[in-house]
């Protein structure tokens, strides 16, 4: 077993937390910077339930340069990084896009400059398909093009990829990955730990689980003229669990990477697309809930579907995902349960 100690950025978050279990699970020892600005110290509590180890917590803003050397000043043994905190939400950033630049890129920079520092550092990147936008040819292998960004998120990602990129052309010793996501969803099976959103959700499962208690009236769904199966907008929806063990597969191809390229490319989802009105029957199936809804009219910048071509992940990472959509919907439920039973005794 490892007991090799590793640093997750944003591990509070969502895909983070889940992260953060899949590599304790895994024997991994786990620092965690976040500066709690979409997340909740609570989620600590989450995370050593389910483990039965707490990990050791750093509340710092990573746009703080002198902060950021400090804390591996600090932590001296750390050359492993996994780095999720960035701000994600697609409206926000197309209203407030230096904020965006700032908190994505800023903060990146910083990080690379202190692994630069050091012997042999590794790193992983959270990437999205949103830099395939709307894709020729289904599904999305790692070869399709990267188009120009739809908003300030997306932009962030595809800028974050060519920094990586272009530190690896002249750092040899130093690996990374960037993992482009679709569609992660779900929640640990505990429902200890799950996704919080702060405010209106922006994505479509909090949203699902939110109306479906009551905290919102009805659902909208954006356009049902597309040209799919139903005329609605298909994405494929990856479970959390499965992606966060994906990131352990990462790691370990990192920590093993011999002669390899220094910097790899990777796309984590299904392999698979549901549309939008498949996802509401499978939550109405899984949790017994009707689900009020209304089509409404496309969303600027929606793409019409996608979905990943998982073949590269599969054979080089060892890794596939194993979650059934409905699996994903269910631990969704069970955690929104969960969250509105805290919110009540609170009250």
């Amino acid at each position: 077993m490892s007991t090799k100690r590793v640093l997750v950025t944003g591990g509070l978050g969502f895909i983070g937390s889940h992260t953060v279990v899949a590599l304790q699970n895994e024997g991994f020892e786990v620092v965690i910077i976040d500066n709690l600005s979409n997340s909740s110290i609570d989620v600590l509590g989450g995370i050593t339930q389910i483990t039965g180890k707490t990990p050791e917590f750093e509340n710092i803003d990573l746009r703080e340069k002198a902060a950021v050397k400090n804390f591996f000043d600090k932590y001296p043994d750390i050359e492993d990084v996994i780095h999720f905190a960035a701000s994600k939400a697609v409206g926000e950033s197309v209203t407030n896009p230096l904020l965006y630049y700032e908190n994505n890129l800023s903060t990146l920079v910083y990080l690379l400059h202190e692994l630069n520092k050091k012997e042999n550092s590794k790193f992983i990147f959270s990437s999205s398909c949103t830099v395939y936008g709307q894709a020729d040819n289904l599904p999305i292998t790692e070869n399709a093009p990267v188009k120009k960004a739809e908003s300030p998120y997306g932009n962030t990602k595809q800028i974050g990829e060519e920094i990586i990129q272009d530190t690896c052309k002249v750092n040899k010793s130093f690996k990374a990955i960037s993992l482009r996501y679709f569609n992660p969803v779900g929640a640990h099976p505990t429902a200890e730990i799950g996704e919080l959103p702060i405010g209106t959700p922006q994505n479509l499962i909090p949203f699902i689980t939110q109306t479906a208690i009551g905290k919102r009236k009805e659902l909208s769904v954006f356009g049902d003229d597309y040209p799919t199966k139903d005329g609605t907008a298909v994405r494929d929806y990856i479970h959390v669990m499965d992606l966060a063990e994906a990131h352990v597969h990462a790691l370990k191809r990192l920590m093993n990477a011999n002669e390899k390229d220094n910097y790899e490319v990777f796309n984590l989802g299904t392999g698979k697309g549901n549309s939008v009105l498949e996802v509401i029957n499978s939550f109405e199936k899984v949790s017994g809930e009707k689900l009020p809804y209304k089509i409404v009219g496309r969303r600027e910048g929606d793409i019409t579907a996608a979905y990943a071509d998982t073949t590269k992940a599969n054979k080089e990472l060892k890794w596939e995902a194993n979650r059934s959509l409905d699996e994903a919907l269910k631990s969704a439920w069970k955690w929104q349960l969960v969250v509105k039973k805290a919110e009540e005794e609170e009250n």
